[in-house]
């Protein structure tokens, strides 16, 4: 009987498992590196125990640390949550070895399916169906596209498509070195890249008593840079055939490798129907609550009962029940190549409602750092219907407020919403096709911008002033200069203007606002009716930026001074970090007098465990270079400088 549970692991996961020890009444344990030190998952925790250091290599990757947790905490079994070492055979032999209950798969299983090529092997003598793997080393023209995947790890991280023939070096080192540095394990191989295919998997679970339940599908087709943003169950659209496949194909697979515990069997779906195995990942998914939700099961428990011995329940598994869609809140921006963001969360509330559910590993407070997955929570909605399901999740995730780091919120709303999405028109190219329309700047900025004025505005003028309704300064008989105000929309960069006058019944909207009227104006609520439509702002300022919540959606703003401070202005032809991370390389052969070429790849800058490009903004000679690979940089810092040649003189 398991009685305390350390999990090597942190964040969301971490805490999802700590839900439901409780729930069992099994006593807690988690490791923590230094950046973690105050992490939500240990403050959760009944007993912590540190890993020296911040980087995941030198923390969580580390088995021999996390064994040695377990055993000076007291505890008797290890939960791996996903990701990390989550799948790696050495280390549940080690937490084995050392006498502990290790909760997932036997060691065997996760060996034969560690390697996506031996798994694909054993697969393929199953009769599962999958995709012949391709010899980079001799790939040719007709080959293309190529799909380049880290034979050790998921995630996305160590995936490359390959579409030139010229690139595919280039990219097999890029992707090499991204899969060592996530997984420790470098090897890479190639299968043909299947254009608008639809990523559908089939969850698992087996018991050490003979049985396995298939609980269904998911769809996660719905991807940026080959991870997973938005995730549903069942599959839609798949005639029962196909269903019938897929599950037959997963639970051979299962068998096959003598499998216990939860497990999920990943298929690639061609656009004419046809699957293709492409993995089976030997541990908990992230997107599991949704076949938790249709299916009224936790996983988690059954994890921990089968590893304890105990038989699945008799009569095979519930019935499913409606439709759960899930999407992945993360601190990035999906405009600027999904850049990850970092920094205070000042405040994550998503609406508590029937259906919904929030899993989390941060709190108001907490800091977003540079070392780990920049996935904030996963917000969850389970309906009767897909319909119903999709639209509560977008109202949800609509209303929520985020303080902090950019976010890819109003990313997801547009995508729930977008007309494809909502006719199930699903496959892996989806944002390829409509990142530009789902990233536009919303319309409604001046708006927003006029309500922090007015907030503004209102709370300067009760500074001290004690209770009472606000006063926006003295009326005067004379016209008056208006108040205005000037803000940056975040992450955008898009300007807004706000001016207004104060006269005898308070503040009138002044410029290209001047159709709106004030109905209120208080510090932190202001209300405005336009075109005979009254709406509700709630305003919160935290220093210099200003966070406007509405009924459909939020803007953050930066407060900016009248008049530039000359400081602040850059350099043309400047490369500046667009986050703080490592340098890990740099072009061949890049030097200050080098000739680049507008979009070349000139550095590459790690980050939240994977790499990100930094271009040259035009073409021209690279006139200095600030910065080297293993330098750690900090957001906004000058790596190098393109200056573009001269223009000609003209004869005149």
């Amino acid at each position: 009987m398991i009685t305390t549970l350390l999990v090597a692991n942190r964040g969301e996961i971490a805490c999802r498992i700590f839900r439901t020890c409780r729930e069992l009444g099994i006593s807690t344990v988690a490791v923590y590196s230094d950046a973690d030190a105050d992490a939500l998952h240990v403050r959760q925790a009944d007993t912590a125990v540190r890993l020296p250091g911040a980087a995941p290599a030198d923390t969580y990757l580390r088995g021999d640390l996390v064994v040695a947790a377990a055993l000076a905490a007291g505890a008797d079994a290890v939960h791996p949550g996903y990701g990390f070492l989550s799948e790696n055979a050495g280390f549940a032999a080690a937490v084995l070895d050392a006498g502990l209950v290790w909760v997932g798969p036997p060691v065997g299983a996760i060996e034969q399916m560690a390697s996506k090529t031996r798994a694909k092997e054993l697969m393929a003598a199953a009769g599962v169906p999958l995709l012949a793997p391709v010899d980079p080393a001799t790939a040719t023209a007709a080959d293309l596209p190529l799909l380049l995947k880290a034979a050790a790890g998921g995630g996305g991280r160590g995936m490359r498509i390959v579409r030139e023939l010229g690139s595919l070096e280039g990219e097999l080192t890029a992707a090499s070195a991204e899969a060592a540095a996530a997984f420790g394990d470098g090897e890479v191989f190639a299968e043909p890249y299947v254009e608008r295919g639809r990523h559908i998997e089939v969850q698992i679970m087996a018991d050490s008593h003979g049985a396995v339940w298939v609980l269904g599908t998911r769809d996660c087709s719905l991807q940026r840079r080959h991870q997973k943003v938005i995730e549903e169950a069942p599959a839609p659209g798949l005639d029962d055939a196909l269903r019938t496949r897929l599950h037959e194909a997963a639970a051979t697979a299962a068998r096959t490798v003598g499998y216990l515990g939860a497990g999920t069997v990943e298929f690639l779906v061609s656009a004419g129907g046809h699957p293709y195995f492409l993995e089976m990942n030997t541990r908990l998914q992230v997107e599991h609550p949704v076949t938790e939700a249709v299916y009224g099961l936790d996983l988690v428990a059954l994890q921990l009962r089968t590893a304890e011995g105990e038989p699945l329940p008799p009569g095979g598994p519930p019935q499913p029940r409606g439709h759960a869609v899930e999407a992945r809140l993360y601190a990035e921006d999906p405009a600027r190549d999904w850049q990850p963001q970092t920094g205070a969360l000042l405040a994550l509330d998503v609406p508590r409602e029937p259906g919904l559910r929030l899993d989390t590993g941060y709190t108001a407070g907490d800091t977003v750092g540079v070392h780990y997955d920049p996935m904030l929570a996963k917000v969850i909605a389970h309906a009767p219907t897909r319909t119903e399901a999709v639209r509560h999740l977008a109202r949800a995730l609509e209303r929520a407020r985020v303080h902090g780091p950019a976010t890819n919120r109003e990313f997801l709303v547009r995508s729930l919403r977008h007309p494809d999405f909502a006719a199930a028109r699903l496959d892996t190219g989806f944002y390829d096709r409509h990142l530009d329309t789902l990233t536009r700047p919303r319309g409604d900025l001046g708006l927003a911008a006029l309500a922090a004025a007015l907030a503004d505005g209102a709370a300067r003028r009760t500074r001290g002033a004690g209770p009472g309704p606000a006063r926006f300064g003295a009326w005067r008989n004379l016209p008056s200069q208006p108040q205005t105000k000037r803000y940056r929309s975040e992450p955008d960069g898009a300007a807004a203007e706000a001016a207004y006058r104060t006269t005898r019944t308070g503040p009138v909207p002044a410029g290209g606002a001047a159709g709106v009227r004030v109905i209120a104006a208080r510090p932190g609520r202001v209300t405005l009716e336009t075109g005979g439509v009254t709406r509700h702002y709630t305003v919160t300022t935290h220093q210099d930026r200003v966070y406007v919540d509405t009924a459909t959606g939020s803007f953050t703003l930066t407060a900016l001074p009248r008049f530039t401070d000359p400081a602040e202005r850059t350099g043309p032809g400047s490369l500046l970090a667009p986050m703080p991370g490592t340098v890990v390389r740099l072009a061949d052969g890049l030097a200050p007098g080098s000739a680049v070429e507008a979009g070349q790849p000139l550095i590459w800058l790690e980050a939240m465990k994977m790499e990100h490009r930094i271009l040259a903004p035009a073409s021209g000679t690279l006139t200095a270079l600030h910065t080297a690979p293993g330098h750690q940089v900090v957001v906004g810092a000058l790596l190098a400088v393109v200056t573009a040649p001269a223009a000609p003189e003209e004869n005149v």
